[in-house]
C-alpha cells in the first residue's frame, strides 16, 4: 500500500477487533501512527498493535471509555505524549451490545444506549480534537455507519435509529467545519463477517449482493484510508456504502 498518510496520527475507536482492527491495520500500512482504542479488550488491542508493528507500522493500545468526557480528554492527550503530535484522523467505529428488540420490548434506554456510542462519543471526541484541527486548518472525521439505515431492519429500530442519526450529524459537521479544511464523511459497511459473526451463515445475504461475494474487513479499511488521504480532500458530508451494491442511494 502507498504510504499516503506518513506523519499523521489516527485514532480508531473500538480498534481491538472486528472492523476496527482492520481499519487500524490499513491506516498503519498507509503510514499513519495509530492509536488502537479499546474499552475492555486489552489482549485484543495488544494483538492488533503487535500485528501492525510486525508489518512495519507504528501503533499503541489506548484504553478509554469514549462515552466518558474525562477519559476522552486523556485519550487525546495521550496522542501528544506517544507521537508528539495531535490527532489528525478520527475513525468513530466503536459500538456496544446490539440487542434485537420488538417495539413492545423496547424502552427509551435501549435507544439511548445506541446513541451513546454513535452520537455522544463522536461529539466528545470531536470537541476534544477540534482546537488543534482548526489551528492546523485540516483534519479527517470518518464515522462508521451501517447499511441498516437504508434497509430498515425490523426488530432493530434502536440500532437503526442511532445509525441513521449519524447521517444528519455528518452532513451538519461537514458544513460547519469545511472552512477549516476538516472533512467529515460516513462509511456504511454491509454485512462483513468478523469475530462476532462466528457461526452465522452468510449464504442468503451473499446471494442478494450484486457482486455475488461477501465483503472483507480490508474493504472497509481501504475505504477509510482513501477518505483520510489527500485524494479525498474535496469529499465531505458524504455517505458511502461499501456493500457490493446491496443498497443504493443515501
Amino acid at each position: 500500500m502507498v504510504r499516503y498518510l506518513d506523519g499523521t496520527v489516527a485514532l480508531v475507536t473500538g480498534g481491538s477487533r472486528g472492523l476496527g482492527k482492520w481499519i487500524s491495520y490499513s491506516l498503519a500500512q498507509a503510514g499513519a501512527n495509530v492509536m488502537v482504542n479499546y474499552a475492555h479488550d486489552s489482549k485484543g488491542a495488544q494483538k492488533t498493535v503487535q500485528w501492525i508493528e510486525e508489518n512495519g507500522g507504528r501503533a499503541v493500545a489506548a484504553k478509554a471509555d469514549i462515552t466518558n468526557q474525562e477519559e476522552v480528554i486523556q485519550l487525546v492527550k495521550m496522542a501528544e505524549q506517544e507521537f508528539g503530535s495531535s490527532i489528525d484522523i478520527i475513525v468513530n467505529n466503536a459500538t456496544g451490545p446490539q440487542p434485537e428488540l420488538s417495539i413492545e420490548e423496547s424502552n427509551w434506554k435501549d435507544y439511548l444506549d445506541q446513541l451513546e456510542f454513535f452520537v455522544k462519543a463522536p461529539l466528545l471526541l470531536l470537541k476534544a480534537v477540534l482546537p488543534c484541527m482548526k489551528k492546523k486548518m485540516g483534519g479527517r472525521i470518518i464515522n462508521i455507519g451501517s447499511e441498516v439505515v437504508q434497509i430498515g431492519n425490523p426488530f432493530f429500530a434502536n440500532y437503526v435509529t442511532a445509525k441513521s442519526a449519524q447521517i444528519g450529524m455528518t452532513r451538519s459537521w461537514a458544513a460547519e467545519l469545511g472552512p477549516y479544511g476538516i472533512t467529515v464523511n460516513l462509511v456504511h459497511p454491509g454485512f462483513i463477517p468478523v469475530e462476532r459473526h462466528e457461526g452465522v451463515d452468510p449464504t442468503e445475504y451473499q446471494q442478494k449482493v450484486p457482486l455475488k461475494r461477501m465483503g472483507e474487513p480490508a474493504d472497509i479499511g481501504e475505504t477509510v484510508v482513501f477518505l483520510a488521504s489527500g485524494g479525498a480532500k474535496f469529499i465531505t458530508g458524504q455517505s458511502i456504502a461499501v456493500n457490493g451494491g446491496n443498497t443504493f442511494g443515501t
